[in-house]
């Protein structure tokens, strides 16, 4: 499918979705829901948060897409909905417990993240945790997160290198 002007890669499909096309917003989803499945599972590290997250994310960008703009990427968009949609299900649950494989194990295909390094992810701050994960565990460049999270590009470095030493002295604990 060819961008029509003005439009974003997904463009032509948010507007075909706003417009009522079912099959459109079936396609965008199908686009996206691994990458903010992922994205939502490194946040909570928790399999039912991540769905949930996912699955509220989505009816929560489908009935706000006339805000959407269809010259920008669908993809960061997407995915700070689903980010803070999992925030607030993190914070709610209040993830006091240990991490338990058993209570909720990891998905068996290639999404599944290592259990030790979601473990180590709660630990994080959050605002440094959603950092993370959109930079390495996405793939989103600095600008791309930034516009994401509406945040400057020095934060992201920011939150991102002290996200990533917070990672690394969480996995010393683990690991030891």
């Amino acid at each position: 499918m060819v961008a029509m002007r003005g439009h974003s890669a997904d463009g032509e499909l948010v507007a075909r979705a706003r417009a009522g096309d079912d099959r459109a917003a079936d396609e965008l989803a199908v686009r996206h829901v691994r990458q903010v499945w992922r994205a939502a599972y490194a946040i909570t590290g928790r399999p039912d948060l991540a769905d949930d997250a996912v699955q509220d994310g989505f009816e929560r960008a489908f009935g706000a897409l006339d805000q959407f703009d269809v010259s920008r990427a669908f993809a960061p968009w997407i995915t700070r909905i689903v980010v803070n949609r999992a925030l607030s299900l993190v914070t709610r649950a209040r993830l006091t417990e240990e991490f338990d494989e058993e209570r909720h194990p990891a998905p068996e295909d290639d999404l599944a993240t290592d259990l030790e390094v979601v473990d180590a992810l709660t630990r994080i701050a959050p605002e440094r945790r959603v950092v993370v994960v959109m930079r390495i565990v996405v793939g989103f460049s600095p600008q791309e997160t930034a516009e994401a999270l509406g945040i400057a590009v020095g934060t992201v470095h920011s939150r991102l290198h002290r996200g990533l030493a917070d990672l690394r002295a969480a996995l010393e604990v683990t690991v030891s």
